[in-house]
């Protein structure tokens, strides 16, 4: 019954981190995070069908193996942010505490996607590469 539950969780998630692609509020990585996490809790065939998927298994190999988004990925992101605001915004008859509410959320999302991988960029590099020596 518990594995049946993960599943459908798990399935639930993967919608709404679909969803989360094409909406500039609704966040996509912490629900395909999830949904790997319950997949691999309850069915390998769903949790290797997610990770070798077209759209979102290049994606979480790579958030969950700390490799960088690569800066064309983060501009494209952040212009498709923005330009869904702006179109909500345009479109929409918004109460003045929502809009303010959609700025807030929207730089908070470009901030966190300009900032994807810088830490762990520099930990890794510091890691891997020991400090070059300058000849004296």
């Amino acid at each position: 019954m518990k594995k049946y539950i993960y599943i459908s969780l798990g399935i639930l998630c993967v919608i709404l981190g679909g969803i989360g692609v094409v909406t500039p509020v609704l966040p996509t990585t912490p629900f395909l995070l999830l949904a790997a996490f319950l997949f691999s809790r309850s069915s390998k065939k769903m949790h290797d069908m997610l990770l070798k998927n077209k759209v979102f298994g290049k994606y979480l190999y790579n958030y969950s193996n700390h490799i960088p988004f690569p800066l064309k990925d983060k501009i494209f992101s952040i212009a498709f942010l923005w330009t869904g605001l702006s179109a909500t915004f345009y479109f929409a008859d918004l109460p003045k505490w929502v809009f303010i509410l959609l700025i807030v959320i929207g730089i908070s999302v470009s901030i966190h996607i300009a900032m994807l991988g810088k830490w762990r960029r520099n930990k890794n590099t510091s890691s891997t590469n020991p400090p070059s020596q300058d000849p004296l």
